[in-house]
């Protein structure tokens, strides 16, 4: 497959487009780069300026804090199609707060804060729909994470 064709596949079946009708996808996936990364590759350090955000389309993402002992990391989350990694980078400004790193060859669409200021801008009603998809699937990880913790205890 053509990495044009697998790019507009990609868009066209992501969920965080669910959404979106597919004249909004169109439009949405104007302001998105497909890009494939292999395993190992680093999509971004901890303290990097903080830029863009990335959907998962496929492969996995592994995604890690620096503890208070220099070169030791605790594992926050390892993500898959589906999870979008970095988002918060589109509404703060600053430095990323975790490594993201592909543990397998992975498919991505990233959305610069640039671009993502853009499309608000010039079709609000798309961007909102994004961002409730975004919005839906962080408030996934965030349940499963308070569950995770109170198994704990």
């Amino acid at each position: 497959m053509l990495a044009e064709d697998l790019c507009r596949k990609m868009k066209s079946d992501f969920r965080f487009f669910q959404y979106l009708d597919e004249a909004e996808r169109a439009v949405a996936g104007q302001y998105l780069e497909c890009c494939e990364i292999g395993a190992g590759a680093v999509l971004w350090d901890e303290g990097d300026a903080s830029n863009a955000a990335a959907f998962v389309v496929e492969g996995k993402i592994e995604v890690k804090k620096e503890t208070e002992f220099k070169g030791k990391h605790v594992i926050v989350g390892i993500y898959g199609e589906g999870s979008v990694v970095g988002e918060l980078c589109l509404f703060s400004a600053g430095k990323r707060a975790v490594t993201a790193t592909a543990l397998t060859d992975a498919r991505l669409l990233k959305i610069t804060e640039e671009r993502f200021e853009t499309l608000m801008e010039e079709h609000p009603q798309i961007g909102c729909k994004l961002l409730k998809g975004m919005f839906v699937a962080v408030s996934t990880r965030l349940r499963k994470s308070f569950e995770r913790l109170a198994a704990i205890f």
